[in-house]
């Protein structure tokens, strides 16, 4: 046939094919191993933590410890070095430790300002964002898929990381999701209902469920254990003051088009009662604080975040000082008396941080850097004399915790990378990341809702961070993948790598012993067994109980 075009031989194919290959190869190694400057916050501003309001609240609760110290008899340890405070932040507001190129970018910083000037660097980071809202997604709709014909979790923590990451109030975010409406694919917050629903029965959304969950998420009060019965064990609640507090989400239905209001009434058969009745809506406490008017789940959300209903304050503050420190201020998190008492007063801070949220509109971001400008969370772990039972119960140390499983893999698979694994990643670190990251949470066993129970480890846990893949792959030799190699490739000297090694992993230098020890080892042999104890030295630092503790 003439004019037809013959086809490439398959050897020219099979050439060009490999040189595509190689170039895209390339390509990604090139963006692996670059190693340009990262950029400093865009919106870092001193004036936010650096007047007369932020230092006043500070201080008064910085008083309050050292009182609560002073009545104790307790001396408290002496501040933390900068460094330390930055793994504390990265591991609470991110979910894993600082990459080597952060921290060398932060200690060009003055000294005395690097803790905000790095909270300001976090408030930029995606990260973070998406790291909190995870957190708060746990408290609000849980770890389950739930029913997926009418409930999308992923939707759900990313619109809540979305409204995190521009700093949204966090009262008008708990407004969102008390009255959310319409479909859950269009309106994420609607997850917040929809995951309460049966598929299995022919009814809407389960009141009790969503009273249980906004009393415990959203007021660290626990009154869903009257549920059936009234208390008898000395708080007083009753039955009725739980469903009538489910009854403000009774109107709430599946329609046609999702979630809204109709006129079905929320009934209920109470305990001893003959028959089923009609619940009217009712708060259980501070009553006068409800709006007389309106839709019933808007009047809930006027409610919850009154500015006078203090328990909304005081359970974000527990909450956000939990992640940060570990631990909450009053455990457990989510069951905070609503009043004080001479025997069993409120803990120190606790009302002058509600106090400060209140008055700052509900800023998440100033709330977590007034905790970080305190001298209890810069108190060391330790000191001199170790830390006794008391001081870890009046905060006079930091209080060690062990790391939760999303931050053991986070931290994991940033040691292995000088650079940070953020938003602005290759897409192979951030795909790599997020399987790798999936994988080993799922060996290494979650702990699901409740993140600050004190558990202890266990020895499939040892035995995974020891012999398991993820350990494995990131300390053999691999100048793409791995900080190992490409430290040793880098460094200077013997020296240099074995600090290179401890701000990676520990997030700070050697000790004099300790680089003495290891500088001598990678002084011995040849190139190849340089290399070989170079990832001993990696996997002796993963492994090491520090690197799996938050102090």
């Amino acid at each position: 046939m003439t004019g037809a075009k013959v086809p490439p031989p398959v050897w020219q194919r099979n050439l060009l094919f490999a040189v595509i290959c190689l170039a895209g190869a390339g390509a990604v190694v090139s963006d692996l191993l670059q190693s340009d400057t990262m950029n400093s916050p865009r919106d870092h501003e001193p004036r936010k933590f650096q007047n007369a309001s932020f230092e006043a609240t500070v201080q008064v609760v910085d008083n309050q410890f050292e009182a609560n110290w002073a009545r104790t008899g307790l001396k408290p340890m002496q501040p933390a070095d900068e460094l330390t405070l930055v793994r504390r932040l990265s591991l609470g507001l991110t979910g894993t430790i600082p990459s080597l190129e952060e921290i060398r970018e932060l200690e060009k910083q003055p000294e005395g300002t690097r803790v905000q000037w790095w909270l300001s660097h976090l408030f930029e980071d995606r990260r973070t964002s998406d790291h909190l809202a995870e957190r708060f997604a746990r408290a609000t709709v849980g770890v389950e898929n739930g029913p997926f014909l009418i409930y999308r979790r992923r939707r759900f923590v990313s619109w809540l990381s979305d409204e995190i990451h521009v700093n949204r109030p966090y009262d008008r975010i708990v407004r969102s999701l008390i009255t959310a409406k319409g479909l859950w694919t269009n309106n994420p917050e609607v997850n917040f209902v929809t995951v309460t629903i049966d598929q299995n029965e022919n009814k809407g959304p389960d009141e009790a469920k969503l009273a249980a969950r906004v009393t415990r998420a959203f007021l660290g009060v626990r009154i869903d254990c009257v549920q059936c019965h009234d208390d008898y064990l000395g708080d007083d609640w009753l039955q009725k003051d739980f469903h009538q507090l489910a009854s403000f989400f009774g109107e709430a239905d599946m329609t046609a088009s999702g979630i809204h209001e109709t006129d079905k009434p929320y009934v209920f058969k109470y305990r001893g009662a003959g028959e089923t009745n009609a619940v009217p809506p009712q708060v259980p406490f501070s009553a006068e604080l409800l709006p007389e008017e309106g839709h019933p789940r808007r009047r809930l959300a006027d409610w919850v975040t009154h500015k006078e209903n203090r328990a909304f304050a005081r359970a974000t503050v527990n909450r956000v000082w939990a992640l940060m420190f570990g631990r909450p201020l009053v455990t457990p998190v989510d069951q905070i008396p609503l009043q004080a008492t001479t025997d069993k007063p409120f803990p120190p801070g606790l009302e002058t941080l509600a106090d400060d949220f209140i008055t700052n509109n509900y800023d998440l971001r100033r709330l977590i850097r007034v905790i970080a400008a305190t001298r209890v969370f810069q108190l060391d772990s330790e000191g001199a004399e170790p830390p006794t039972d008391q001081h870890d119960a009046h905060w006079a140390a930091f209080g060690l915790t062990r790391l939760r499983p999303e931050q053991v893999a986070g931290s994991i698979l940033q040691a292995a990378s000088l650079k940070p694994i953020d938003a602005n990643a290759h897409i192979i670190w951030q795909l790599s990341r997020s399987a790798q990251r999936s994988d080993f949470i799922k060996l290494y066993g979650d702990v699901g809702e409740d993140e600050f129970s004190a558990t202890g480890g266990t020895i499939p846990q040892r035995l995974l961070l020891m012999n398991g893949n993820m350990v494995h792959e990131r300390i053999k030799d691999n100048i793409v993948a791995n900080a190992a190699t490409r430290i040793l490739a880098t460094a200077r000297d013997n020296p240099s790598a074995v600090e290179a090694a401890y701000l990676a992993v520990l997030s700070r230098r050697p000790s004099p012993k300790e680089s003495a020890h290891f500088v001598a080892a990678l002084d011995e042999g040849g190139r190849f067994a340089r290399r070989n104890r170079m990832a001993d030295l990696y996997w002796a630092l993963l492994n090491s109980t520090e690197f799996s503790w938050n102090h």
